[in-house]
């Protein structure tokens, strides 16, 4: 077993607990924290892929002396195949997203130290361990495992909003824990009915159950986990009908931490997303709910970022409408539709990222992110305002950058798959995008600036424009050389399918 994949989960946690206990020493708080986050995008890139299971209990099937002693009626049944203990899978699509995490989450935490008056030792451990229970999510092969992270993770988010001292925080974390309260139970429930089908939580013995004629799996126990887990994955990913919370909660979160909570979501949107589609892809009708959901999900963000007025909630809208074009590639299901789709969750955690601190630097500056008080800031740092803009073209899916070639792959997949209605929606959702940036780029950059517009901060911070700068050049990159990220991405999906 490679000791260094619990260790992606273990580091996080552990700092994050430390932190927690030097609350006040500034100093130790910063020294630990970046110097653990800076580890956190190292460690996926060392360890090396295959399976860990927790206490050593492997299979029975690994352990030919021990199986030898067992009764035939379990030696040769499907117990000896069964996972006894939690697992942990790494293989490349870990890889990739568990390093981008760590990318991630190193500017979030990066950024905070100067872009909030005091150093919070809690309100590093919230950043850490939410990031620690999203690691999890990916690697786990546990689909109750995965619950217990989930929610560690839905309340380090509610914990983030509720430090974040915005106005109406406390308001949006408390709504968020009200739908928790709904969400949680029934992904719970759901994998309650999946546990009494077949015994087991793992998820490779689940699917092994199904293919190899185990379990019924168009009972109705089946048919009703389907229907709970889906519903948690809906509450989990900010999908409708609860795309206005999981916008509220990038509203009312610091920019460097909506940024970190945005690709909390973007992973758990794909970590359950991947669980449903291997148990439940036999179903006739799965795809084809996702694809329905999916395209709602476009539709619903752009048209309620239109009518925002708050960079900051718009931005958020159009984070969310970004998930309809992963979930496209799910529920098309080809092997391209799943790589572009997969490929498209990566691009949208670093193109959301630099918009949210990138426009969050107008929040610094200004201490508001109405539009209709701003205006004019292209002159306070016209560099960071070109990066911005940069930035929301590639959102957009404007080339050379990373969101035109996985756009251009679901929008590919789509026609291959004989759904060129899909096809012109994403492309038109695409372009309203477009529009709906330029809106906000205008408004707060361009047009003259109201008179009572007062400038806070009069210089940004270095650590911010590093990280604007950073995640720029790797979009770039990636836009320009989109093999670095689909190899890593291939693989998985040929096992997947």
């Amino acid at each position: 077993m490679n000791e260094l994949i619990p260790l992606m989960v273990i580091i996080p946690i552990a700092c994050g607990l430390l932190l927690n206990l030097l609350h006040k020493k500034d100093r130790s708080i910063r020294i630990l924290a970046i110097f653990v986050a800076i580890v956190l995008p190292i460690i996926p890139l060392l360890s090396n892929f295959g399976l860990h299971y927790f206490g050593g209990h492997a299979p029975l099937i690994d352990n030919s002396t021990l199986l030898g002693t067992l009764p035939s009626f379990i030696s040769n049944s499907a117990l000896a195949i069964f996972h006894p203990a939690i697992t942990y899978s790494y293989q490349s699509l870990q890889k990739l997203f568990i390093f981008i995490l760590g990318i991630v989450a190193f500017f979030a935490i990066f950024t905070s130290f100067n872009e909030t008056k005091k150093v919070s030792g809690p309100y590093m451990f919230l950043m850490f361990m939410g990031t620690a229970a999203v690691t999890a999510l990916l690697l786990s092969d546990d689909i109750f495992h995965m619950y217990i992270f989930f929610e560690i993770a839905a309340l380090c988010q509610v914990g983030i909003i509720l430090v974040s001292s915005t106005k109406g925080n406390y308001e949006t974390a408390l709504k968020y824990m009200i739908l928790g309260s709904i969400g949680g139970p029934l992904l719970l429930l759901g994998i309650g009915f999946l546990l009494g089908a077949v015994g087991s939580v793992n998820i490779t013995d689940i699917v092994y159950a199904i293919k190899h004629n185990l379990v019924n799996p168009f009972s109705q126990t089946f048919l009703i986990g389907f229907g709970l887990i889906f519903f948690g994955w809906l509450y989990a990913s900010g999908l409708p009908p609860f795309h206005t919370i999981k916008s509220s909660i990038y509203s009312k979160a610091l920019p460097h931490s909506a940024a970190l909570l945005q690709s909390f979501t973007v992973i758990t949107f794909i970590a359950l997303g991947i669980v449903i589609f291997r148990i439940f892809s036999y179903l006739p009708f799965m795809k084809m709910v996702i694809l329905i959901f999916s395209l709602i999900t476009m539709i619903l963000g752009v048209t309620m970022a239109i009518i925002q007025t708050d960079f900051r909630r718009i931005i958020g809208f159009l984070a969310v409408g970004e998930l309809g074009y992963i979930g496209i590639g799910i529920g098309i299901g080809t092997t391209l539709s799943l790589t572009a789709g997969i490929f498209q969750a990566v691009n949208e955690i670093l193109t959301t990222a630099l918009l949210f601190i990138g426009f969050g630097t107008v929040f610094y500056l200004t201490k508001t992110s109405d539009m209709k008080k701003l205006g004019g800031l292209i002159a306070q740092n016209p560099k960071v305002a070109i990066m911005v803009l940069l930035g929301g073209f590639a959102m957009a899916g404007v080339p050379p950058f990373n969101g035109f070639q996985s756009k251009l792959m679901i929008v590919q997949s789509s026609l291959n798959a004989g759904f060129p209605e899909i096809a012109i929606i994403a492309v038109l959702i695409s372009i309203i995008t477009f529009m709906t940036f330029m809106k906000v780029f205008h408004s707060v950059y361009l047009k003259p600036k109201p008179q009572d517009l007062q400038v806070v901060n009069e210089s940004i911070p270095t650590s911010t424009i590093f990280s604007i700068v950073i995640l720029l050049i790797i979009c770039l990159i990636i836009g320009l050389f989109p093999q670095l990220v689909t190899d890593n991405i291939y693989p998985f999906v040929a096992r997947l399918i």
